[in-house]
């Protein structure tokens, strides 16, 4: 029950960050949604995408079983 919570905080926040950063461009403050998108593409490739890989492998894994 933990994980999912943390799960979900994070997702939330994560989504709160990426409006955050649309209202930015939305606003003309160029800057802050520039440094805020490299932060969140940063954020990806750092933290999510080896994640994301594993779980695509371990689904065409799971198909191929099937």
């Amino acid at each position: 029950m933990g994980d999912w919570l943390f799960a979900f905080f994070h997702l939330f926040l994560l989504l709160g960050v990426f409006v955050y950063t649309l209202i930015a461009l939305f606003q003309g403050n160029y800057s802050r949604f520039a440094l805020l998108a490299a932060g969140l593409t940063l954020y990806y490739f750092l933290v999510l995408h080896p994640a994301v890989k594993k779980e695509i492998k371990r689904k065409k894994a799971q198909g191929k079983k099937e």
